[in-house]
């Protein structure tokens, strides 16, 4: 077993994986920039380490993240999701120093971040994938062309996407040429890659992922699916486990094409197989995480299977402690994320000092959050500041305790988003459990607000609240 564990990442993921260390009598070693000095998982770790003043720079310094873990003794990282964690020069860093990477191997991160090779290798596994561009588009004229062919609308989408960003849909030839140059602009910016391509668009799917295992000796298994189609502009708002609208039969048939799918990259550790259902009850691969998943711990709350827990005895050269038909299904579990946001002003970010904090409690609720009373949000990152997991024996039964847990939840200093799925909650389309990524969109009414905020504006907010977190 490992014995100590560096945690390359920051917020509620970082806390989430030092508990996980605490219960298997392994030490931790956080990091954190000058905007992090103050935060929980700096108070939680065995130890931590300042990387610097850069708010984000030294959560992404791969050489000094990998060499402070070998000056502190660590024989693993952790790299959480975001940041580093898909990165596989990370990966290679961390194994060419002896570390263990509780991942993947650096290839297959590389494979199936590059979107294009993702889908190759579907295609080659026999994976259903959607219809589009084969490979990356040479330039606009290229992409009119394909599009000409699949017919409208199609998704314009970064290569090395991911995370909802550098992704647009076109209705139209104008709507490709306007949109072609501004997802190139904001892949390269957010991604270090130009490239594009383009798939044929599923009109409003549901958005389902399986949540898979594999070990180095051939054991895979999938923990079963979640549903993730309330989202908003592609963020993902409150995910679902089991999914309430798939059959039986369904659910085998998915939970089977991911583990195929993971078979056939050679994967090892955590991972996640994405997968849109269109109206027809047909499945098309979207992407592959090669990361613990924010949304890890409704799978938990169903299956009993600590992930972060078995991502780490896999990384440590140990077997799968389970086989697939010793996993199943109990109940149905909720996560609503819990972001620092005003819903009734456009979402606009709200940064700030919590003056008060109370977490939810009660029978199957489970908070995982970073935050505390007196804690000064950093306008530098994420938005989200918890995750409120509520688990239930019946659909009915986790929709009333949900409402329940998220009116026990008190954070006063700034705005969050919990008014916003309080209103979800008493919406009939989403209590029928039969909806899909168009909900959002096709319900503007349940809260006073406008999804055309302009860039400026929120440009403006971010740059108050820096100056207020500086001081200048």
């Amino acid at each position: 077993m490992l014995r100590k564990i560096l945690i390359a990442n920051r917020g509620e993921i970082a806390v989430r994986i030092i508990r996980a260390c605490a219960e298997m009598g392994i030490r931790s070693v956080a990091i954190y920039a000058d905007a992090d000095r103050h935060a929980l998982h700096v108070k939680k770790a065995d130890e931590a380490h300042s990387i610097g003043a850069d708010p984000v720079a030294g959560y992404l310094d791969i050489h000094r993240i990998v060499n402070l873990a070998a000056q502190t003794g660590c024989d693993a990282i952790h790299p959480g999701y975001g940041f580093l964690s898909e990165n596989g020069d990370f990966a290679a860093a961390c194994r060419a120093r002896g570390l263990a990477f509780i991942g993947p191997g650096a290839e297959v991160i590389r494979r199936m971040g590059d979107k294009t090779e993702a889908r190759l290798a579907m295609q080659q596994a026999g994976i259903p994938v959607t219809p589009g561009s084969d490979g990356n588009l040479d330039n606009l004229d290229h992409a009119l062309a394909v599009a000409a062919t699949l017919g409208y609308p199609v998704m314009l989408k970064a290569t090395s996407g991911g995370g909802g960003r550098g992704i647009r849909r076109c209705d139209s030839p104008e709507d490709l040429s306007r949109n072609y140059d501004r997802v190139i602009s904001e892949a390269t910016k957010a991604f270090g890659s130009a490239e594009v391509f383009l798939e044929k668009c599923i009109i409003e799917p549901r958005h389902i992922e399986v949540q898979i295992l594999a070990d180095r000796h051939g054991n895979t298994i999938h923990l079963f699916e979640r549903d993730c189609s309330i989202q908003r502009r592609n963020q993902k708002l409150i995910e679902i486990a089991p999914s309430p609208q798939l059959s039986a039969e369904q659910r085998a048939h998915i939970g089977a094409l991911a583990v195929r799918a993971a078979r056939a990259v050679n994967y090892e550790n955590a991972g996640t197989v994405e997968f849109l259902l269109d109206a027809d009850g047909e499945f098309y691969f979207m992407e592959m995480n090669t990361r613990i998943q924010v949304e890890h711990t409704i799978t938990e709350s169903i299956t009993g299977v600590d992930i972060v827990e078995e991502q780490i005895r896999i990384a440590a050269g140990l077997p799968l402690r389970y086989a697939q038909d010793e996993i199943a299904i109990r109940g149905f579990a909720l996560q609503f994320r819990i972001n620092a946001e005003d819903p009734k002003n456009g979402f606009l970010p709200s940064f700030g000092r919590i003056t008060r904090y109370y977490a939810p409690g009660g029978p199957g609720v489970r908070t995982d959050s970073a935050i505390y009373t007196g804690y000064a949000v950093p306008p530098y990152y994420d938005s989200m500041l918890a995750k409120v997991i509520v688990w239930a024996l019946t659909w009915d039964d986790a929709v009333a305790r949900s409402r329940r847990a998220l009116n026990d939840v008190a954070v006063f200093g700034i705005k969050t988003t919990i008014p916003y799925y309080l209103q979800i909650l008493d919406s009939p389309v989403f209590r029928s459990g039969v909806f899909n990524t168009g909900f959002v969109d096709a319900n503007p009414q349940l809260v006073n607000y406008s999804n055309k905020r302009r860039p400026e504006e929120i440009a403006a907010v971010l740059a108050v609240a820096i100056a207020a977190h500086t001081g200048n």
